[in-house]
């Protein structure tokens, strides 16, 4: 079935738990082939928002939308086309790999006459092919969320639902995955990526909607969020070690926020616009300090979420 609409559309959705507000009126939508991030702490309604797409809660107030559907009614059809991996992969440990997955074949209805090629290219591609016959039980963390991966795929899902998939990895086994969600994301499916890993985000995600307390706080590009919100840029000068003092008063003069850094001859200039940085240069050197370097730290998904945060929490 093609649907040229947004994949996901969430308008004014809401969700409560008892008196807990866990999603109070949030809306985005997720194009086809397209990756977002929905970013937040822990509570922050990521994983109530997961499972109202996936049609497993009912909404409260407002709608969501997947394949022009409404879970709560088409669950099963949405759930046909969707491939859903949490940070918990769920594995039966007494079966082999190969087991598994035949099992989740037969479950999802793949065709008989393509399990068996679709399994071992499946294992073949997350680097599970030589381990296929050993027992669940016996595998690494990063190993077990490989193959959940790999069982997410087994229908050939259009869209993919990824709760924290690598929050209990280790950083070798982390990188591995976010490689392979990479993988996917060339293939152009759809995804939509649940996570409080700000650089997994940046790396991955098209868009980021960054949630707080059930509410949208901002949508969009992580490289755009930055400048559309006024977040300042850090700069590293470097001067002679002898003239760090007189540099530090040439820019306190000027108003600037800079101290010395550990290295000797270093100097960090925080709360700098980027189109500020030439004047401080010249600025310097017309002060007759000797200027060897700049090095310009552009403001990341960080510093565009921390300075979000401390924003609430002030109001």
């Amino acid at each position: 079935m093609v649907f040229d609409g947004p994949i996901i559309q969430v308008d004014r959705l809401e969700r409560r738990f008892g008196q807990t507000v866990a999603l109070a009126g949030i809306s985005f939508q997720v194009a086809a082939g397209e990756i977002v991030g929905l970013l937040g702490h822990n509570g922050a309604g990521k994983t109530t928002t997961i499972r109202l797409v996936l049609g497993l809660l009912t909404p409260h107030g407002g709608t969501v939308r997947v394949f022009g559907l409404e879970p709560t009614v088409d669950g099963e059809q949405i759930r046909q086309r969707t491939g859903v991996v949490g940070e918990s992969p769920g594995l039966d440990e007494r079966l082999t790999a190969r087991e598994l997955l035949q099992v989740f074949a037969d479950l999802y209805d793949v065709p008989r006459v393509v399990q068996a090629q679709r399994i071992a290219a499946l294992l073949e591609q997350f680097g599970l092919a030589e381990v296929a016959e050993r027992r669940v039980a016996t595998y690494s963390a990063g190993m077990r969320q490989r193959l959940a991966l790999a069982r997410c795929l087994l229908h050939n899902p259009e869209l993919l639902l990824l709760d924290e998939p690598t929050a209990a990895l280790d950083p070798v086994a982390a990188h591995h995955v976010r490689e392979l969600i990479a993988e996917r994301r060339r293939e152009g499916r759809t995804i939509l990526l649940a996570t409080h890993n700000l650089d997994e985000a940046e790396r991955l995600c098209d868009r980021v909607v960054i949630l707080e307390r059930g509410r949208v706080l901002v949508e969009g590009p992580p490289r755009e969020l930055a400048a559309a919100l006024g977040v300042p840029a850090r700069v590293t000068i470097e001067v002679e070690p002898e003239q760090v003092n007189s540099a530090l008063d040439v820019l306190a003069r000027r108003g600037m926020r800079a101290q010395a850094k550990p290295e000797p001859g270093r100097i960090l200039v925080e709360q700098l616009a980027k189109r500020a940085v030439p004047d401080v240069v010249a600025t310097l050197v017309g002060a007759g300090i000797a200027v060897y370097g700049v090095e310009l730290r552009t403001p990341s998904l960080e510093d565009v979420y921390l300075a979000l945060h401390q924003r609430t929490e002030r109001r």
